[in-house]
């Protein structure tokens, strides 16, 4: 009988202290689960920190284009466009013509009396005849052949660009003879 009190004493004082150790242990975790959720709590706390920055430069980035946007838009002066009926760009040619290059005279006169500081984008463009990689750079070609022009009359290298439009922006029917002539030209836009 002794025996079977001191086994059942045991077995209590051996249920107590795996209770006592599970308790403690599941304490420990607790608190272990607490402090790491502390640090991954304060890690999201400093990566919201850091988005709301960098949504704030981002906001402003994107006004600062928006005013810059809106200024440009008002620098627009005028266009001067060199199509086919006054410099006469000959199928798959880009050398400029005597009409083309009096008017580009014209300009270069304009612009000297005129005494502003501008810039000009030179745009080429073609018709749709050959491959689109072709009028690529034909377009090129000819938005060169001007810039190079304006260059040898005065006008600095620095106050201008050169950009192909290829055949992507025609201003009437490749369907017809006349209409892509008009196509075949190059638009000098003038901005301040």
């Amino acid at each position: 009988m002794n025996l079977i009190k001191l086994t059942s004493r045991a077995a209590v004082a051996s249920t107590v202290i795996v209770l006592a150790g599970l308790a403690a242990s599941g304490c420990a975790s607790h608190r272990f689960v607490r402090d790491n959720l502390a640090v991954v709590d304060n890690r999201v706390s400093q990566v919201d920190a850091h988005l709301s920055q960098v949504e704030g430069t981002a906001g402003e980035a994107l006004a600062r284009a928006n005013a810059a946007h809106k200024l440009a838009e008002g620098k627009f002066l005028y266009e001067v466009v060199l199509s086919d009926d006054s410099v006469k760009f000959p199928v798959n040619r880009h050398a400029l013509s005597p009409e083309a290059e009096q008017r580009l005279s014209e300009l270069v006169q304009r612009l000297k009396a005129e005494n502003h500081n501008v810039y000009l984008e030179i745009q080429g463009h073609t018709d749709a005849t050959g491959s689109e990689a072709r009028n690529e750079q034909l377009g090129m070609a000819r938005a060169e052949a001007v810039r190079r022009y304006l260059s040898d009359q005065g006008i600095a290298l620095n106050r201008m660009s050169t950009i192909s439009y290829g055949e992507s922006k025609p201003v009437a029917s490749n369907d017809t003879r006349e209409g892509r002539a008009q196509n075949r030209r190059v638009v000098i836009v003038v901005l301040s």
